[in-house]
């Protein structure tokens, strides 16, 4: 019982920046060096977050909540990939995706957060080698060379003196790497896959400016030019592990799943000013672990489809600014059509609901606002060339 699922993947789109799985917007699989023969890829996703909430104002006599408008931009997720088969041991790929990203917007005047922004991009190319020792057992690994760029700016009472604080996080590159090892039983479509992901040093030319007058009166804060300045700023893109399973359980069905960490912890952007003024830090996420489960279906030698959840659970529902929400469920439905022997055409869409939050500045850690109810959506499409 062989089975084989051409093209009916299990898209897995990130709702948006800084949601639950932190600035993950892909999952950096390197499951395409197990595509039968040699394959070129390409594929594009747009994924459409809806966050909202409330400010929470705590003042004398008291004051209504006021509403917070969605603070989160959709976002397109372009990516190509190519897999050649060197030999009937060694296979080679090459990996081109966005995997790490933030688009979040606080509309201006809506206090205590209002004006806070933030974006950040990042652009990776992985190159990869699979050596096959024999017909159950493979080891891959390789390099991943990654670029990244971010702006963030603190508007709003919530921050205090540092309200009209930005920072300019220079594009720069960096250099991680890939292993990973899997076990097959190819008669009834078994793989179990474990793949270590490295983190990203970047190592990236900062410019800090702090406000020039006190949002809540007329005259200067001497104190503040001290935020001006230039530096470097030490920003790790974090390392994650993915263990990722199929098999059969019938004919022309496979069950699928798997379980990924990411330590976003280890995600920090401390610029040396600001860090020296508060003594705070601009972000602060949470390590994550997330679980899949699906089911696969190859209806006809044409036409196959999927369906599969994600979970990963909620963790302290005090959050940055830049974050406003934890842990989400996904839901994501997938179908592929086989064109001819050489064309493959796969979709899929995803609803995600997302984790309640209240966001927090340090200044100090109480909640300056309740986002609840939150959800988002989204869509890819991939073309696959078999040569």
């Amino acid at each position: 019982m062989k089975i084989i699922l051409t093209g009916a993947s299990a898209l897995a789109l990130s709702a948006t920046a800084l949601h639950a799985g932190g600035i993950e917007r892909t999952q950096q699989s390197a499951m395409i060096l197990y595509e039968t023969g040699n394959v070129l890829e390409f594929s594009l996703g747009y994924a459409n977050p809806s966050l909202t909430g409330k400010n929470i104002i705590s003042r004398v006599p008291p004051v209504g909540a006021q509403s917070i408008d969605d603070v989160a931009d959709g976002f397109w997720l372009p990516s190509f990939s190519v897999k050649y088969d060197v030999n009937d041991r060694l296979a080679l790929a090459l990996i081109y995706d966005r995997p790490f990203g933030a688009d979040i917007a606080y509309e201006s005047g809506n206090q205590p957060l209002g004006g806070t922004t933030a974006e950040a991009n990042t652009n990776t190319l992985t190159a990869l080698a699979k050596y096959q020792f024999d017909d159950n057992w493979s080891a891959f690994g390789g390099l991943r060379f990654q670029q990244a760029e971010g702006d963030i700016h603190l508007q709003g009472a919530a921050y205090g003196a540092v309200s009209g604080y930005e920072v300019n996080l220079d594009k720069t590159n960096g250099l991680g790497y890939v292993l990973g090892a899997a076990y097959e039983v190819p008669e009834i479509a078994l793989r179990v896959a474990l793949t270590y992901n490295s983190s990203i040093t970047h190592d990236m030319d900062t410019k800090e400016s702090g406000p020039l007058v006190d949002p809540d009166g007329p005259g200067p804060i001497p104190a503040l030019p001290l935020l001006d300045g230039d530096s470097e700023t030490e920003v790790k893109t974090p390392e994650s592990w993915n263990l990722e399973f199929q098999t059969g359980i019938a004919e022309d069905t496979l069950l699928f799943g798997g379980v990924r960490y990411v330590k976003h912890s280890q995600f920090r952007v401390d610029p040396d000013n600001l860090d020296l003024v508060t003594g705070n830090g601009l972000i602060d996420l949470e390590d994550s672990t997330a679980y899949t489960l699906g089911v696969g279906r190859r209806f006809n030698d044409k036409f196959s489809a999927a369906i599969s959840a994600t979970y990963e659970a909620p963790g302290d529902d005090l959050v940055s600014p830049l974050a406003p929400t934890t842990g989400y469920t996904q839901l994501r439905l997938a179908g592929s059509y086989n064109v001819n022997e050489a064309v493959t055409v796969s979709g899929g869409v995803s609803y995600f609901w997302l984790g309640d939050a209240k966001p927090e500045t340090g200044t100090p850690d109480v909640a300056r606002a309740d986002f609840e109810d939150n959800d988002s959506w989204g869509v890819g499409l991939k073309v696959a060339y078999r040569f």
